[in-house]
């Protein structure tokens, strides 16, 4: 599967004041890079060498994938044929969205609010944001 790693932000005295929270934070992000390399894998035939996964935030998520690139789309990168792939590229994350947004709330249980996907043609570097519904307080209220 390649390498799989996380990275959560926050600040040094928010780190130990929760740090259970951050050790759940960090096996829902390993989780999460893993599950989007299996399901690249699936949805377009390869999946990407290396995966990662961040918390913005505290309301959003970004895993970038790494040599994600399909013998065809790399053929189009070698061509010079960069905007034909990006929009080749978007158009099919786009008709998988609801999938992926599907996979990250199953993962993270939290329900998405927000999709974006880019993807850097020249460097074969993806990235997949989703921004996240707030987590409620204590008391039910979202934050």
């Amino acid at each position: 599967m390649g390498d799989v790693s996380v990275q959560s932000g926050g600040t040094a005295g928010e780190a130990a004041a929760a740090e259970p929270r951050e050790d759940v934070a960090r096996s829902e992000l390993q989780e999460l890079a893993a599950a989007m390399v299996r399901f690249y894998k699936d949805a377009f035939g390869r999946g990407p060498t290396r995966a990662r996964a961040y918390y913005v935030g505290s309301d959003t998520v970004i895993v970038l994938l790494e040599h994600s690139l399909t013998v065809a789309e790399s053929n189009l990168a070698v061509l010079g044929e960069h905007q034909r792939l990006r929009d080749a590229r978007v158009f099919f994350h786009y008709a998988v969205e609801g999938e992926m947004r599907s996979l990250v709330e199953r993962v993270l249980g939290r329900r998405t609010v927000a999709f974006v996907s880019g993807i850097d043609t020249r460097q074969d570097l993806a990235a997949e944001i989703f921004t996240l519904a707030p987590e409620p307080d204590r008391g039910g209220r979202p934050r």
